[in-house]
This record gives structure tokens, C-alpha cells and sequence, in this order.
């Protein structure tokens, strides 16, 4: 048998529901990772005491200054984000909510995401070898470079590590270091030919470039409105879009003298 509730009583029974639902929101997982800056590393010196970049087969010179590679550190695949966690991160300044599918492209799997990661660094790795050498016209001369950066993965460093090769064998090609003596941060993707590629999570890296003594910051061109929206006070930035032109800014910066690009 049925009876009538009164306006109190089926508003009410209404809200039962409505709680449970509510409540199931708040707390159930969304497809996002919440993220922060990394470490960064010099790819000039050693990290957890190995030489990142070891040339065989040709003369290096010693470097001054520091070439930091930036990263972010995500919320790791397994971890379940809720709304409260996405909340805190909006509206946290030193951390950022990313599509889940964007940090981590290859699934679920633990193991199969750090397979994919560690490919993807390996490509990048042998990418950023042939750019500098092809940069310096050594190509198929028996020259060799072992690139090592233990715990990082991805494609993201690969600006980086052909900046250190070029630094280690020729420098600014006049006898002083593409440094200048100063601490340079950067991230970025390249190809065998030189050709800079857009990275995420740029304005974490930033943060964490200027935490570890950066004072210049390199950012793929593209990329230069989302760094430049939260960039750190004390950091320059300068856009790039290949290696060659990335050299011939550092150059300019080393020696005061052309134009130095910027965001």
C-alpha cells in the first residue's frame, strides 16, 4: 500500500539519494594525475656519482657552468585522484592537475609504462647523439657518446643532452663554454635533425629550475605563453625551436652581443 509524504518527508526521502551520489563524486577516481616539479640534472657533470655524457673517440674540453635538464614528478599510475586532490592541486602554486593520459599514454601497467618511458628515453638519447654530432659535422667520424640519467624517462631531456655534447666537444666554437658560467635550465624534445619539440608541464619545470639556481630558463617556442604565465621571478626565458638557433642564443647571451630571443 502506498501513502502520501508530505512536502518535508519526500524531500527528504529525495536527499538520501542525492548524499549517497554526491558523496560517490567526491571521492570516486578521475582520469588525472596530479603533478609537481622533479629533480633536475646537470648533463655537464655526474648524477648519483656517473658522468651523464661520456664521448669516446674525440677530445673534450673541460666546462664551466651547469646544463640542468628538468622534470616533474606525477602521482604515480596506480594512485587513485579524487576531486579533493584535484581541489587542492587548482588552486596549489607548486602543483598542477594533468590529464591522467597525457603523463602516463600507454595504460595501466606499471611495468609496461616504465618499458615505454625508458624507450622513449633510449630514442631521444641516440636522437639528441646524431643532432649535435650532424650540428658539429661529425657524423660517422668514430665518435661515440653514452648517455646516462638514472630514474628519468620520457623524451624530454633530449634538448639537453645535445646542448652538453656540443658543449663538451666545441663549446661556443671560440674557446668559451655556451654557459657562459651560468646555471641554464631547459626542456625539450629534438629530433636527429636539430628540430626542438613541445614537452608538458612546462611551468613545473620552471619551478624547478629556479629551485635548483637557475637564471635562464629554455623553452620550446610554443610553449612559451604557458611558462611565461607562471614564470618564477629571477628566471629569463628563451624560446627555441632548433638546436642550432638554441646554440646561437646562447652564444649571443654568453658574449652580449646579438639578439637573444624571448617569450
Amino acid at each position: 500500500m502506498l501513502s502520501r509524504l508530505t512536502r518535508p518527508q519526500a524531500l527528504a526521502v529525495c536527499a538520501v539519494p542525492a548524499v549517497a551520489l554526491l558523496a560517490t563524486a567526491v571521492f570516486a577516481p578521475l582520469p588525472f594525475s596530479v603533478a609537481q616539479p622533479g629533480l633536475t640534472a646537470d648533463v655537464l657533470g655526474e648524477n648519483k656519482g656517473t658522468q651523464v655524457i661520456t664521448v669516446s673517440g674525440a677530445k673534450t674540453r673541460e666546462t664551466t657552468g651547469q646544463l640542468r635538464m628538468t622534470t616533474i614528478e606525477a602521482t604515480s599510475p596506480d594512485t587513485r585522484v579524487s576531486l579533493p586532490d584535484v581541489l587542492g592541486a587548482w588552486f596549489g602554486t607548486d602543483q598542477a592537475v594533468m590529464p591522467r593520459d597525457s603523463v602516463y599514454p600507454t595504460g595501466d601497467n606499471l611495468k609496461e609504462i616504465e618499458r615505454y618511458n625508458e624507450e622513449q628515453m633510449r630514442a631521444s638519447q641516440e636522437e639528441a647523439t646524431s643532432a649535435a654530432l650532424g650540428y658539429l659535422d661529425l657524423d660517422g667520424k668514430g665518435i661515440e657518446v653514452d648517455l646516462k640519467l638514472a630514474d628519468v624517462g620520457g623524451p624530454s631531456a633530449g634538448l639537453l643532452f645535445s646542448l652538453g655534447i656540443v658543449d663538451k666537444l666545441n663549446g661556443d666554437d671560440s674557446g668559451g663554454d655556451l654557459t657562459g658560467g651560468r646555471i641554464i635550465a631547459g626542456t625539450g624534445t629534438i629530433d636527429a635533425e636539430g628540430r626542438v619539440g613541445a614537452v608538458g608541464g612546462v611551468p613545473l619545470k620552471t619551478q624547478a629550475a629556479r629551485r635548483d639556481g637557475a637564471t635562464v630558463f629554455l623553452v620550446p617556442e610554443a610553449e612559451c605563453a604557458e611558462a611565461r604565465a607562471e614564470l618564477p621571478d629571477g628566471l629569463r626565458l628563451i624560446p627555441v625551436t632548433t638546436l642550432q638557433g638554441t646554440v646561437d642564443a646562447l652564444v649571443a647571451l654568453e658574449k652580449g652581443a646579438g639578439k637573444v630571443p624571448s617569450c
